[in-house]
């Protein structure tokens, strides 16, 4: 089975972002919840070639504005 160790990095926000290892590979478009906040993601790519069963992703994510609040 794969491992997918991602780096989330956010933009125009104040989260510090993470790193997770997952068993699906993320895709553009998907939401990801971080820290209680829900984040979606807008660029993904492959960090270097697969090792073994490890692959290492780099995920850039924008905050959703919360509408009921007004706030991001």
């Amino acid at each position: 089975m794969a491992i997918y160790k991602v780096s989330y990095v956010i933009v125009d926000g104040d989260h510090p972002g993470a790193i997770l290892n997952q068993e699906a590979m993320p895709k553009t478009g998907e939401r990801v919840q971080l820290g209680g906040q829900t984040f979606e993601i807008i660029e993904v790519l492959e960090l270097v070639p697969p090792r073994g069963d490890f692959h290492y992703i780099h995920v850039t994510c924008r905050p959703i504005a919360d509408k009921k609040r007004g706030r991001k």
